[in-house]
């Protein structure tokens, strides 16, 4: 009887990768290695031997009050509403953006403060700001 060797022919059926891992190693290595390079762009500001730059002066906010009679008051100096208004299109033209504090007195009646508050809407004044006064709660 003659007999038949199996193990010739199974070696040809099973693929040996063995090669293509190590290549996959390779290649992962080399990867590992160049990607940190490429990436190597941090930005920094270090300080210079410079003094840092002057910051600009402080803006100068113009204050309005109106007292309980309708008194109006404009950087302590009393106005009228037409005075008021000439004063702030005169300062308007110097400083477009021109900052102004209104302040009412607690017993004043609204019409003298829709006054004001319309002559700044009229001469297109956006920064206003309403000044109030940290007063005691009644519980």
């Amino acid at each position: 009887m003659k007999k038949i060797s199996h193990s010739h022919h199974s070696t040809l059926n099973e693929l040996n990768i063995t090669p293509l891992l190590d290549l996959v190693f390779v290649l992962l290595v080399i990867f590992i290695i160049t990607t940190p390079q490429l990436m190597n762009n941090l930005e920094m500001n270090l300080p210079s031997g410079k003094p840092p730059p002057k910051k600009a002066a402080e803006p100068k906010i113009n204050k309005i009050a109106v007292d309980g009679r309708g008194q109006i008051t404009f950087n302590s100096e009393v106005v009228t509403v037409t005075q008021l208004k000439e004063t702030l299109q005169q300062l308007k033209a110097a400083d477009p953006g021109l900052s102004v504090v209104v302040k009412g007195a607690d017993e004043v009646d609204y019409q003298f403060m829709v006054n004001v508050l319309d002559v700044l809407r009229q001469l297109d004044i956006t920064k206003v700001g309403l000044a109030t006064e940290a007063g005691a709660t009644n519980p």
